[in-house]
C-alpha cells in the first residue's frame, strides 16, 4: 500500500507532466431501465491504480471476469471497451448518443444481461462500446448504478465500497459537502473561489481537474499574479483529442474544506453544456485532486460528498 506522502509525490508529479499526459474523462448516455431482480447489497472488493493515477475494480460480464472497469463518477453509464465486447461476443445493441468532454456522436451498444461489481448486481445493462483509448481497463463503470447508494473510493486502503446511503457521524478527519443531483452525477453546491461561488463535480474518471473559461475568468480577476498558461493536450475516453490551458486557482473552498494552488486544466468542454454550465465558473474535481484524500465518499441518496483525510485543513 503506498504511504500517504508518496501518494502526494506523485500527484505533484502528475500535475507537472499535464502538458505532455491526456486526460481521460467521462462517456454518458441515456441509462436502461432499471429492473426488478437487481442485487443491492453493501459491497466493498479492491482497487487497482491506472498509471496515470485513476482507480480500476474488477468487474463481471455475464459471469465472465473479473475483468477491469474504470470507476468514473463523471460517467451517467457503464460501457464497454471494444476488445472485451469482441472477445466476449456480447450481442448488439441500438446505436446510443454518448456524450464526452469533446463532444456528442452516436455509437454502437451491446446488451449485458448481468454486471457483477462484488456482491452487487446490475441486470440487462445496454453499454455503449467505446475505443477506452490509452486505459488499461476493460470499461467504464459509470453512476448508473449507484442510484440512491453510497460509493467510497478509499485511495488510502485501496479499495472501492458500494453501501446503502447512511449519514455520517461528525469527524475531525472528515469534512461533508452538500451537494445536488443533476443528469446522475453530484454537484457540489457549497463552494467559492476567493469568496466568489462555483459548481464542482467529483469526477474519478479524469485524470486532471477542469475548469471551464468562467472559471479562468474568475480566476484572472482574483488572482493578481494571473498569467495564461502553457497549452495541454487532451483525449477523452473515446480518443477524441482536444485543448486546455494548464493552471492554477488561487483558493477554493469546498464546504469547511480548504485549497490552495489547486492545479487546474481550462477547457470549453462538451460536459459545461451538457451540464449547463457553460456560463458559470464551474470545476471537474479529477484525480489529481481526489488523491490527496485518504477516501472520498459520494452519497447518491442524501445528496453530499465526503472528504476523509489524516490532516484535514479547515
Amino acid at each position: 500500500m503506498p504511504g500517504r506522502a508518496n501518494r502526494r509525490e506523485a500527484i505533484g508529479l502528475l500535475a507537472a507532466a499535464a502538458a505532455f499526459a491526456p486526460s481521460l474523462v467521462r462517456a454518458q448516455a441515456a441509462p436502461s431501465a432499471p429492473s426488478a431482480d437487481e442485487v443491492h447489497e453493501d459491497t466493498s472488493v479492491p482497487t487497482l491504480d491506472t498509471p496515470a493515477l485513476q482507480v480500476t475494480a474488477p468487474i463481471f460480464v455475464d459471469g465472465q471476469g473479473p475483468f477491469q472497469f474504470l470507476v468514473d463518477t463523471g460517467a451517467n453509464i457503464s460501457c464497454i471497451a471494444t476488445a472485451l465486447a469482441e472477445q466476449l461476443g456480447l450481442p448488439p445493441g441500438p446505436l446510443v448518443k454518448v456524450n464526452t468532454v469533446a463532444g456528442s456522436r452516436r455509437r454502437q451498444s451491446v446488451l449485458v444481461d448481468r454486471l457483477q461489481v462484488g456482491a452487487r448486481t446490475h441486470r440487462r445493462v445496454r453499454a455503449p462500446v467505446l475505443p477506452v483509448t490509452g486505459l488499461k481497463a476493460d470499461g467504464v463503470l459509470g453512476v448508473d448504478w449507484l442510484k440512491g447508494q453510497r460509493l467510497v473510493l478509499g485511495f488510502a486502503e485501496d479499495k472501492l465500497e458500494i453501501t446503502r446511503s447512511k449519514a455520517d457521524k461528525p469527524s475531525e478527519k472528515s469534512v461533508i459537502v452538500p451537494a445536488r443531483r443533476k443528469s446522475g452525477q453530484l454537484t457540489i453546491v457549497d463552494a467559492d473561489l476567493s469568496g466568489e461561488r462555483i459548481s464542482a463535480i467529483v469526477d474519478s474518471g479524469s485524470e486532471v481537474s477542469l475548469g471551464n473559461f468562467a472559471l479562468r475568468e474568475l480566476a484572472r480577476r482574483k488572482d493578481k499574479t494571473f498569467k495564461p498558461g502553457a497549452p495541454v493536450g487532451l483525449i477523452s475516453v473515446a480518443g477524441e483529442r482536444f485543448e486546455g490551458e494548464a493552471g492554477f486557482l488561487p483558493w477554493v473552498r469546498l464546504g469547511g474544506l480548504q485549497m490552495g494552488a489547486v492545479p487546474v486544466v481550462y477547457a470549453d468542454s462538451h460536459v459545461f453544456r451538457l451540464w449547463e454550465l457553460e456560463r458559470s465558473p464551474a470545476l471537474i474535481l479529477g484525480m489529481d485532486i481526489l488523491r490527496q484524500f485518504d477516501a472520498v465518499a459520494l452519497d447518491f441518496g442524501r445528496s453530499n460528498v465526503r472528504f476523509d483525510a489524516i490532516e484535514m485543513k479547515t
